[in-house]
């Protein structure tokens, strides 16, 4: 019998490997499908290399690793969290989402609102159901599509929750006073922390508006928006940054300001007693205080009860002071040449 040939001999070890290793190959697609998974759901599961979370040392610390793994926790907080840190808490993070409406798209309306707490629980994720005709769902950012907008819930309850819950406590956001506007809401100066500003302020970014990627891959060594923006991992990584610098961005508003009172050296100080001035008829300027009886003055005066009304006289043409009492007694002459004489009895 003669030897099969070389193709033969190939084609057998072509069929033996693939009738011993089907499995192998499901395996390998499984595992190249779930890592496709994974990184299109990146608020769901940690990427590879970050620490998992053990106890409170490391969901409560504010080291890089610890808010490296803030970022990427399970949606809506980590298995590990107590309930008392599911709380809202003294401190939050806003995120919005944003589409297009009107002519080509320009003019932004809301469209998702995403807030989480200090250690990164979710207390709202909520699509807002919009108004007007969208004509750009600009999903290769936003990552929104139409599909979203079927559970969605009205502005007007959107808006309602989350000014509840800014309400006495401090918000963290970058650039947020576009997260405000677009919620149409306000929130006092002194309880916002916007990354965007204080990175500048304090010489961690060169330019005056860095964007909240560049600052979490500086500051934290980790990747965001590479392709769809999530709001929830968003305002989780604003979170992470505000705890990795709270230590120095706090000082500046720790200086309280100092009211003094007014009427706190007088109170101290036995009253003075105050001087007025009063002029009397002769032009003299006279002082009394009000301690003292006021003195009888000579000049005639009107009393208003607060003080002593004094009316000067006026005086001649020639600066001689008051007229001559009864000058009339004397009008005409005798021996002077007047044409008449008047005199009075009296």
């Amino acid at each position: 019998m003669s030897q099969p040939s070389g193709n033969w001999l190939s084609l057998q070890k072509r069929l033996r490997a693939t009738s011993t290793s089907p499995v192998q190959s499901r395996n390998k697609r499984q595992k190249r499908s779930d890592n496709t998974l994974s990184s299109s759901t990146s608020s769901n599961v940690a990427p590879s290399g970050f620490p998992s979370p053990v106890g409170n040392a490391v969901l409560h610390g504010d080291t890089v690793e610890a808010l490296r793994f803030l970022i990427y926790s399970p949606t809506p907080f980590s298995p590990d969290l107590p309930p008392k840190d599911r709380q809202p808490g003294p401190y939050i993070a806003l995120d919005c989402e944003m589409v297009g409406v009107g002519p080509m798209g320009r003019e932004s309306t809301l469209a998702r609102v995403s807030v989480v707490n200090y250690f990164g629980a979710v207390l709202l994720d909520e699509f807002v159901r919009q108004k007007e005709r969208v004509t750009d769902w600009r999903t290769q950012w936003s990552g929104i599509r139409a599909r979203d907008m079927i559970n969605a819930k009205t502005f007007e309850e959107v808006q309602g929750v989350v000014a509840e819950l800014m309400k006495d406590r401090i918000l963290v956001g970058h650039a947020i006073q576009n997260d405000l506007k677009a919620l149409m809401l306000s929130h006092p100066r002194a309880q916002i922390r916007d990354t965007q500003i204080l990175a500048h302020r304090h010489g961690q970014s060169r330019s005056a508006r860095p964007a909240l990627r560049n600052l979490v891959h500086d500051m934290l060594g980790a990747k965001i928006q590479e392709g769809e923006h999530s709001s929830v991992i968003d305002a989780r990584a604003t979170m992470a940054i505000y705890r990795l610098n709270r230590g120095q961005w706090e000082k500046g508003y720790a200086a309280i300001p100092i009211r003094v009172q007014r009427n706190a050296k007088a109170k101290a100080q036995p009253k003075a007693s105050r001087q007025r001035k009063s002029i009397g008829a002769e032009g003299v300027v006279r002082r009394r205080t009000e301690s003292s009886p006021p003195s009888k003055m000579k000049s005639k005066g009107v009393s208003s009860g607060l003080s002593t009304i004094v009316h000067r006289q006026a005086k001649d043409k020639r600066g001689m002071g008051s007229t001559k009492a009864k000058w009339w007694t004397e009008l005409g002459g005798s021996g002077d040449g007047s044409k008449g004489h008047f005199s009075v009895t009296v």
